[in-house]
């Protein structure tokens, strides 16, 4: 397991949820990885006829664990009780944050492959303009996600008192 994402938490902030895109999320990567490898082999042997296709397909299949490995770890989605944060990058880093009060709407996709695979890309709607993208991509039950939004957002425990619910037994209407 990897060691927590140092996020620097203001006083009374917590974590709610922490996590990477699945690793389910990038098997069509590794898919596309072995197709290339497969391919560069096949030339190779036509090429040469000594061992330098194993090789040219061993090396790209490295390259292409190895890419998405780094890929996948170098993404950190975090939500906390104030806020959502994207952190990409190893070398050079790229930093999405917005605060939960500017959060309107949280939904989830899910293609059929995503479906097969159980993971999913949960879109956060905020008050920004629309050139503004806050998508956690390829997560593993993004329900859970989206629950954990509610959690932080106080949504589920909002009670009933919006319009058009359900009153409960002998409340004067």
């Amino acid at each position: 397991m990897l060691a927590p994402v140092s996020l620097n938490l203001h006083p009374g902030e917590q974590v709610i949820f922490e996590g990477h895109p699945s690793w389910r999320a990038i098997l069509g990567f590794y898919l596309k990885g072995l197709l290339i490898a497969v391919v560069l082999g096949v030339i190779a042997k036509l090429i040469w006829d000594d061992g330098t296709a194993f090789l040219v397909i061993l090396v790209v299949l490295a390259l292409t664990v190895l890419i998405g490995f780094v890929k996948r770890v170098a993404t950190t989605y975090t939500i906390t009780n104030r806020r959502l944060n994207i952190k990409r990058g190893i070398v050079s880093k790229e930093v999405q944050e917005t605060r939960l009060e500017r959060v309107q709407n949280v939904n989830y996709r899910q293609s059929v492959y995503q479906r097969l695979m159980q993971i999913g890309d949960v879109d956060f709607d905020t008050a920004a303009s629309d050139d503004y993208n806050f998508v956690f991509n390829g997560v593993a039950d993004p329900g859970e996600v989206v629950e954990a939004v509610d959690k932080a957002t106080g949504a589920s425990a909002a009670g009933s008192h919006g319009l058009g619910e359900a009153q409960p037994p002998g409340t004067p209407r």
